[in-house]
C-alpha cells in the first residue's frame, strides 16, 4: 500500500544533501523533481534512499509535458514508474502545460489554450499517464504571462474540465494564483476558488520576483502575506491538505526553508485543529 502524505514539507534540493540526512528539525516529508534521479545512481541515490528511510517521498516533475502534443516519452516513463514504485509514492505530480513539442524540450512550462478541446487532450494524456505509472497523476495550476490564442474560458474553467476528464487530483499552487491574479488584473480570491479547490491533494507555496509590474513565479524568495492569507482561505474551505514549500533559486540556508514550514503548519495548526490526530 502505497504511502501517505500529512503536515508540511519542503523540496529535496542538491545545496541541502549535506545537511538534509542527519537534520532534527521537523519535515513531514519530501518532494523531490524525478528528472534528477531517474535511473541515476551515485549520491544522489544514496542521499534518496537515506531520505526514503526517514519520510515519504514523491514525484514533481517538470519535463513530461502533459498538455504537449507529442506522444509521452515511453522509455523515461517507464523509469519514472520505477523510480515511483521504489519511492512506495501515494502519487505523481505535474505541471498542466506543455514543455517539449516535435521532440525538442523548450526547457520551460508553457501555458495551453484555454479551451474544451486542449482541455479534452490533457485530460487523456493525465488518464493515460496514470494508467502507465499504475498510481494517480496529480495536475498543478501553472504560472502564464500571456493567454494562448484561441482561448475562450477563463483558467479556471480550464483547469475544471481537465480534472473532469481525468478524474484526477489537484496540486494547487497558490502562489501560482497570486502571481496570475496579478500579472492578469484579477482577484487573487476569485481566481482561487474558480479553480476545482475540492480536488486539492497538494499545495504549494512559494514566493515570487517583482519585475516592474509583473511577478515572475521564481521560487527564489519567502511567501508573501498576501500569499499566506489565500492559504489560510484555502485551508478553511478543504482542511489539512499536505502542503510543500518550493525554494528552487537563491536557495537559503535549509533552516530558513524550514522557517516557511514551521509557518505554514503553525496556520494548518490554527486553521485545522488537531489534524494531527485525525485518522
Amino acid at each position: 500500500m502505497s504511502k501517505q502524505l500529512r503536515g508540511v514539507g519542503i523540496g529535496l534540493r542538491h545545496d541541502h544533501f549535506d545537511d538534509i540526512v542527519d537534520l532534527e528539525r521537523r519535515v513531514d516529508w519530501l518532494e523531490i523533481v524525478p528528472e534528477n534521479y531517474v535511473d541515476i545512481g551515485g549520491r544522489a541515490k544514496r542521499i534518496l534512499d537515506a531520505c526514503q528511510e526517514r519520510w515519504t517521498v514523491v514525484g514533481h516533475g517538470v519535463s513530461v509535458s502533459l498538455g504537449g502534443p507529442d506522444p509521452l516519452d515511453e522509455d523515461y516513463v517507464h523509469g519514472l514508474k520505477r523510480l515511483c514504485d521504489r519511492l512506495d509514492a501515494p502519487f505523481y505530480s505535474d505541471h498542466l502545460c506543455y514543455s517539449a513539442i516535435e521532440d525538442v524540450q523548450m526547457f520551460d512550462l508553457l501555458p495551453l489554450p484555454f479551451t474544451d478541446e486542449a482541455a479534452q487532450h490533457a485530460g487523456a494524456r493525465v488518464k493515460g499517464l496514470a494508467d502507465r505509472l499504475e498510481r494517480d497523476v496529480v495536475v498543478e495550476n501553472i504560472t502564464y504571462y500571456a493567454t494562448m490564442p484561441g482561448s475562450n474560458v477563463t483558467e479556471g474553467q480550464f483547469v475544471t474540465a481537465v480534472t473532469e476528464a481525468a478524474d484526477c487530483g489537484l496540486l494547487l499552487d497558490v502562489n501560482n494564483v497570486y502571481c496570475n491574479a496579478k500579472n492578469h488584473g484579477r482577484d487573487p480570491l476569485e481566481v482561487l476558488f474558480e479553480l476545482p479547490w475540492q480536488r486539492t491533494r497538494q499545495v504549494h507555496l512559494a514566493g515570487h520576483l517583482e519585475e516592474g509590474p509583473r511577478l515572475l513565479d521564481d521560487h527564489g524568495a519567502p511567501v508573501v502575506d498576501e500569499v499566506w492569507s489565500l492559504y489560510r482561505a484555502l485551508l478553511e474551505k478543504v482542511g489539512p491538505v499536505p502542503t510543500l514549500i518550493e525554494w528552487d533559486t537563491r536557495i537559503p540556508e535549509i533552516d530558513r526553508v524550514l522557517d516557511e514550514a514551521d509557518r505554514a503548519r503553525a496556520i494548518m495548526d490554527e486553521v485545522c485543529p488537531g489534524w494531527e490526530d485525525a485518522p
